[in-house]
């Protein structure tokens, strides 16, 4: 059975959108080795509609290395009621497009690695929603944007998290936060 796994750039005031701006940082080669080894332990992705987009305009044309090839190659499951198939052209994507946590349950149990979840927001709530989410990794940036779309929002559900692993990355105040659902 695979791990559901969030993983996010995010500010320090809670804004995970449009992440260009952690371009301004440098998360040194600890902040690259963990997400290539993120994205070793991957067996699948699991995308919401508009991250999918960004991601397959992106990626296709970035396969020149191991971590665009892994990208590239990798299976993705994109949650949309709007996006047809001829729409979700980027390789072994498959769309879900109604019960998405029965569908999502589903796919856990046939992946074996873990489940890779970025940007996704609503997505995201609703996996969390429905306790689906057995990990989320944070990647810290020491910047407050002051605007802009929050992982957890305003009226989401109370959860306890257990913190399971912590560590900074690079030269410029960049932290991995690693936090498990207290169960």
């Amino acid at each position: 059975m695979g791990k559901l796994v969030v993983t996010e750039f995010i500010s320090l005031d809670g804004v995970f959108e449009e992440p260009r701006w952690t371009f301004e940082f440098n998360r040194g080669d600890d902040g690259d080795r963990f997400k290539g080894d993120e994205l070793k332990a991957a067996d699948a992705q699991l995308l919401g509609r508009i991250t999918y987009q960004g991601f397959a305009q992106a990626w296709p044309s970035m396969g020149h290395d191991w971590f665009g090839e892994k990208m590239n190659s990798m299976p993705k499951y994109v949650v949309s009621t709007t996006l047809t198939d001829d729409d979700a052209s980027w390789t072994n994507t498959t769309v879900i497009r109604d019960d998405v946590p029965g569908q999502v349950a589903q796919v856990k149990e046939h992946v074996a690695g873990d489940l890779l979840v970025a940007g996704s927001a609503r997505l995201v709530r609703t996996l969390a929603e429905h306790d689906l989410v057995d990990e989320y990794r944070l990647m810290l940036f020491p910047i407050v944007l002051g605007a802009g779309q929050r992982l957890f929002e305003d009226g989401a559900a109370r959860t306890r998290l257990l913190l399971v692993d912590h560590r900074p990355v690079g030269p410029d105040g960049v932290v991995v936060l690693t936090y498990q659902p207290a169960r």
